[in-house]
């Protein structure tokens, strides 16, 4: 890969003219934000050494949104061939914390057992709380990951959740009642990958009492689990999810990454109010959030449309 953002096409016999062109559009800081996320959902579901290259540059662009989502695009893919690029990025006190805690969760959702050595450096060396907390997480995947046999190994590494993620934590045990997971969710004193698997299996529950337990717990302490639970609520498109999710969006003393998941989750809710209340905060002085309101309104016009946002047909939904 050249390092003025053209693609080399060296490798595996060279690059095809669609990949070509999302790499080009995907670096190409000139073109809108929106563009630029066109190019980065359609490369996501490629393989292959043009695509993650890209990406990879991608994940070290001057906008912080457009490189926290690069990151994790490579963590989605599992490509086990990007890690050294996301131990750079997690690595790089220069890079903002939410760039730098995507790479951790990207290492911790490809699993390979070795990430953990990486993952533990951060989890006592990085001064971010939301960078520590999910290596955290990852560590907690990749050490459920390596319990199993190696045969059942291979297959959890792939699994994917019923929202086509490959998410930070396995969902807690089916049998639990929503009760005991909204417990579990709320309580300040349990560990964050207890938190997290609480939170997956009230989205995959999805009953009006799981989805009211999970916007209650919007007022986590930790920011890393209130970005979070934004994300999965947006995964949900409940509307039942708008007040809270609007009132996220309007506190400018909320932390930059909650506010930009709660952007993108009104964006997938999309109602008239949540659509004006985009309008206003893509003028917002913080660049994550108001890109992601640009991001989140030319989704929704694609959507109503009648087009796919991503420049080619894909079934993948996946939004972070």
């Amino acid at each position: 890969m050249a390092t003025n953002g053209s693609v080399s096409s060296t490798e595996n016999g060279g690059v095809s003219k669609l990949e070509k062109f999302l790499c080009e559009r995907l670096l190409d800081q000139s073109q809108p934000i929106s563009e630029r996320f066109r190019a980065l959902f359609s490369l996501r579901n490629l393989k292959g050494p043009a695509p993650r290259n890209a990406l990879i540059l991608a994940s070290r662009d001057s906008s912080n949104l457009l490189a926290h989502e690069a990151a994790f695009a490579l963590g989605q893919m599992q490509d086990a061939e990007a890690v050294p690029a996301l131990e750079s990025v997690l690595n790089d006190m220069s890079l903002h914390p939410i760039v730098r805690h995507e790479a951790a969760e990207a290492l911790g959702a490809i699993g390979l057992a070795g990430n953990a050595e990486i993952l533990k450096k951060s989890l006592i060396l990085d001064p971010a709380q939301e960078v520590r907390e999910t290596c955290e997480l990852a560590l907690k995947r990749i050490e459920e990951l390596s319990s199993v046999d190696a045969e059942k190994n291979q297959s959890d590494t792939t699994e994917r959740s019923p929202f086509m993620s490959v998410d930070p934590a396995a969902p807690a045990a089916a049998f639990s009642s929503v009760h005991q997971l909204r417990e579990i969710l709320m309580d300040e004193t349990k560990g964050m990958y207890e938190r997290y698997a609480a939170l997956f299996a009230l989205r995959n529950h999805g009953g009006d009492e799981a989805v009211s337990a999970i916007v209650d717990s919007l007022s986590a302490d930790s920011a890393l689990l209130r970005h979070e639970v934004a994300y999965v609520l947006g995964q949900l498109q409940n509307k039942a999810a708008l007040a809270t999710l609007s009132k996220i969006l309007r506190d400018l003393n909320e932390h930059p990454m909650v506010r930009h998941e709660a952007a993108e989750a009104l964006g997938s809710i999309a109602d008239e109010q949540s659509i004006a209340l985009l309008q206003e905060f893509s003028r917002d002085p913080e660049p994550i959030v108001s890109q992601s309101c640009e991001v989140a309104l030319s989704m929704l016009e694609f959507e109503n449309s009648g087009k796919s946002f991503e420049f080619f047909f894909t079934q993948d939904p996946l939004v972070h």
